[in-house]
């Protein structure tokens, strides 16, 4: 998905966040999320949580959006024509409906409900995604993971991949990056990760083993779930610094409690992150953006996406700094 807004240096821009302590001492973040319309203003809106000013990235995830469920018929569903990506990996995971992808590297795709699409920008890709026509209600989100610097110009890839799903006490997991519950994605990745969809029954209660090594971020997508003694509504994302070993997710709705679980080892490199764009430096955004304006071979052209590319953005008026998290407590 292509940060469509026309001035998307505001991305450093935060949201409320609350943060209370587990009986265990755990500290948890409530990060809220933003609206961000995908395109005009009439266009489908999406819920954003990371990046935000409180916290850049949850390990190696730097951006997260959450969308619907929304009636395509009222939005006009996702309609993203050619855009660039440099830096970064993207993951494409819904909830109900279907999404054409195609790419530079010549894949023609469908990202349907529980199965994975993951795509390397490295140096350079652009890609399109279309909601198909006989999508009525699209819900889903869409993430990026931040690529280190020795692996920032890795080659484009597209890689697929469907979990079985696994049930825990009161749950359903799907492991779509890393391990959880037993199951481990065969989805290669350039820094150790953790992606998954839970989902809690009603009034249940599950606890997972997870790495101390990784901090955490659980994004609620519906339900009201209680991460350790912290209470999580939909579209608030809970982050949990890295040391916890254990994580309790209780569901306090009468009805499933749908989830989706984020982690990795904390990044620590600084990252520049503008438009669809990350680098290190002012100048590599530069590059990149002058690179596409030209229609360099750097991105590559899409073959059978019927219209024009998405134009980038004008520069902000001054240098952009690096992102990086608040100071570890």
């Amino acid at each position: 998905m292509s940060n469509v807004e026309t001035e998307p240096a505001e991305l450093r821009c935060g949201t409320a966040v609350e943060e209370s302590r587990s009986a265990e001492g755990a500290r948890v973040e409530v990060l809220s999320a933003r609206e961000v319309p995908l395109g005009g203003p009439r266009a489908m809106r999406v819920r954003r949580t990371l990046p935000q000013r409180a916290r850049t990235l949850i390990g190696a995830w730097c951006f997260a959006d959450h969308y619907g469920p929304g009636e395509v018929a009222a939005t006009g569903g996702m309609n993203v024509p050619p855009h660039p990506h440099t830096g970064l990996q993207t993951v494409s995971w819904l909830f109900r409906g279907e999404i054409e992808h195609r790419d530079t590297l010549g894949t023609h795709a469908l990202v349907r409900p529980g199965e994975m699409n993951l795509m390397t920008g490295g140096h350079g890709i652009a890609h399109s995604e279309v909601s198909t026509p006989d999508t009525t209600v699209l819900h889903g989100v869409q993430l990026w993971v931040a690529l280190p610097e020795r692996h920032r110009n890795a080659d484009r890839d597209f890689q697929h991949h469907v979990p079985e799903p696994v049930r825990v006490d009161g749950a359903e997991v799907r492991v779509f990056l890393g391990s959880l519950a037993g199951s481990t994605s065969p989805v290669r990745s350039f820094t150790p990760l953790l992606g998954a969809e839970i989902t809690v029954e009603a009034r249940g209660e599950v606890t997972f083993s997870v790495d101390p090594a990784f901090e955490h971020g659980l994004l609620v997508d519906s339900g009201d779930v209680r991460l350790a003694d912290t209470l999580l509504r939909p579209a608030e994302l809970g982050y949990v610094p890295r040391g916890a070993g254990n994580l309790t997710l209780a569901n306090e709705s009468d009805a499933p409690a749908r989830t989706v679980l984020l982690g990795g080892p904390p990044f620590e490199e600084e990252i520049v992150m503008w438009w669809n764009f990350i680098g290190r430096s002012h100048d590599d955004i530069v590059k990149a953006r002058e690179a596409w304006e030209a229609s360099s071979d750097r991105f590559g052209v899409i073959e059978g996406f019927p219209g024009g590319r998405l134009p980038a953005p004008a520069l902000p008026n001054a240098v952009i700094t690096p992102r990086r998290n608040p100071p570890r407590g």
